[in-house]
């Protein structure tokens, strides 16, 4: 059986391979989200955006980037920690502060539109650590069970063996820096979130595209380009 048979959209296969241990905690998640939307929930991102992050390919992923839980606000996730559709105005405020991070920087001038698949095409993982939300209410889903699922993404990502850069933004992702630090191939940047209500207090000057960068060519990897057209 599919890991995902119950969520929607089948993974892509070196992800159905990495989180084969993991089929018994998908069909959990998905009976407690049926139960919620039956209850009248409107539950985000939308079914075939929710596992949107493990249709990338798996071998290819070289920057791991780790949020929080997806945006609260209807028509913003996608399944893309930190990005919206190419259409959504104005963009959330954590990906302006993104932008403004970007550009102080490296100098790169903020996208118009928050579509960030030019750094997933790059291998960039945007994986929030919860991968879906109720309507209006943040971290309304922590403790469904998701974290056991993505704990178990990042723990395959280590375990390959290939240089992987880990960018940890808030509290719920730093939860993960022990295991993306225990191996000589991998490398690890945190600082706060950059929400409104955090990011002046150390997500702003924390240079996370250019050490990024400097650890990709430590590691013997390509540098990400990092500009949105």
């Amino acid at each position: 059986m599919s890991v995902s048979e119950n969520l929607i959209a089948p993974l892509e296969a070196g992800w159905e391979t990495a989180l084969a241990s993991q089929t018994q905690q998908f069909a959990s998640v998905a009976e407690a989200l049926t139960a919620r939307r039956q209850a009248g929930e409107q539950i985000l991102p939308a079914p075939e955006n929710i596992l949107r992050a493990f249709r990338q390919p798996f071998q290819d992923v070289r920057v791991l980037v780790i949020g929080q839980d997806p945006y609260p606000t209807p028509g913003h996730p996608i399944g893309m920690s930190f990005a919206v559709a190419a259409d959504v105005r104005p963009l959330p405020r954590s990906l302006q502060n993104i932008y403004k991070e970007l550009h102080s920087d490296l100098g790169i001038e903020p996208a118009a539109h928050g579509d960030l698949t030019a750094w997933a095409d790059q291998g960039v993982l945007m994986l929030n650590r919860v991968l879906t939300v109720t309507a209006g209410a943040p971290a309304s889903h922590r403790g469904l069970g998701w974290e056991q699922i993505t704990e178990a993404a990042v723990c395959a990502l280590v375990e390959r063996g290939q240089p992987l850069v880990s960018i940890l933004w808030g509290a719920q992702a730093r939860q993960l820096q022990p295991l993306l630090e225990s191996g000589a191939h991998t490398r690890v940047i945190v600082s706060p979130h950059p929400s409104p209500l955090s990011a002046s207090r150390g997500f702003f000057g924390s240079r996370p595209f250019s050490r990024t960068n400097a650890a990709l060519k430590e590691l013997g990897s390509a540098p990400i380009d990092w500009r949105i057209s």
